[in-house]
């Protein structure tokens, strides 16, 4: 029972800190050091829209992490990747909706704040996760789980 709680904490320990690497550094570390002092006045429901966006993304982040850690044995990060394939909870719905999480955190920060160069760096973000999960994600996956992910790809769309 003590090997078990250890390997829980260590995996909750490895989880916080991908957690603060990854998706707090791209949409909260990055976007904040943007925004310094720049923010453009928008209508109040924009900017209230925006902060609802954001919630949202963060929620979606952060549900995915519990299910990487719980389910799949592993994290969010390719260098600590899940043991299972991962595909219950929003996982039914799209092969990577942590990456969308982190993407709806950032439009709802350029929502919310009107600056341009939030919204050119969400574009930025977007290609950059495009061409990962394409090109570098997708044949790990492939590799790792064969069949079961090939047969999970047939059925749930990359995206949305």
């Amino acid at each position: 029972m003590k090997a078990k709680n250890s390997g829980q904490a260590s995996l909750l320990l490895r989880n916080l800190v991908f957690t603060i690497l990854q998706p707090g550094v791209v949409a909260g570390l990055i976007p904040y050091l943007i925004m310094r002092g720049r923010a453009i006045p928008v209508a109040p429901w924009l900017h209230y829209t925006g902060i609802a966006v954001f919630a949202a993304g963060v929620i979606i982040v952060l549900a995915c992490i519990v299910q990487f850690a719980l389910q799949g044995a592993g994290t969010l990060s390719p260098a600590d990747p899940t043991q299972k394939l991962v595909v219950a909870g929003l996982y039914r719905y799209s092969r990577n909706p942590m990456y969308i999480g982190v993407m709806l955190t950032l439009l709802g920060e350029a929502l919310a704040w009107g600056n341009v160069y939030l919204w050119l760096y969400a574009a930025v973000i977007f290609l950059c996760f495009y061409l990962f999960v394409r090109y570098r994600e997708e044949p790990r996956l492939h590799r790792d789980f064969g069949k079961e992910y090939d047969d999970y790809r047939k059925r749930v769309r990359r995206w949305l």
